[in-house]
């Protein structure tokens, strides 16, 4: 544990990030809507995760919490992005417990969908230029 090659963990994060935001477009497409929700969540929260590695050499924690992961890595956040970032770690929650799912699913329209995708793209060029 003491050996870890902070750059290589660091690039992981960053390239299943990548690829995860690939899966958000191709999920659009195919009108899942609320699974490129989900899928946003950990697209961001993997740049997140990123960054704390590199601001502090070490494994991220493994949390979900998007407004925390932005805490812990000392992030000056707007409010907008702060209330993104809250936003963001609901989808996490509603599209994985049948408690909530329903009620996200309807909320996840075309429209509602290209708005988060839209902050997301934002959120995630403010974040890469930190890394």
């Amino acid at each position: 544990m003491n050996d870890i090659n902070i750059e290589e963990i660091k690039k992981h994060w960053i390239k299943t990030s990548d690829d995860d935001f690939k899966t958000i477009n191709n999920l659009f497409k195919s009108k899942s809507y609320n699974w490129a929700l989900f899928v946003e969540h950990i697209s961001v929260e993997k740049l997140l995760k990123a960054l704390y590695v590199k601001l502090n050499a070490k494994h991220a924690p493994t949390i979900h919490n998007l407004y925390r992961l932005a805490e812990l890595c000392k992030l000056d956040l707007t409010d907008d992005y702060s209330d993104w970032l809250d936003t963001i770690t609901s989808f996490n929650i509603n599209a994985r417990y049948d408690d909530y799912k329903r009620e996200f699913y309807n909320l996840c329209t075309k429209e509602y969908t290209e708005l988060w995708i839209k902050r997301i793209k934002e959120l995630r060029k403010w974040i890469e230029l930190k890394l």
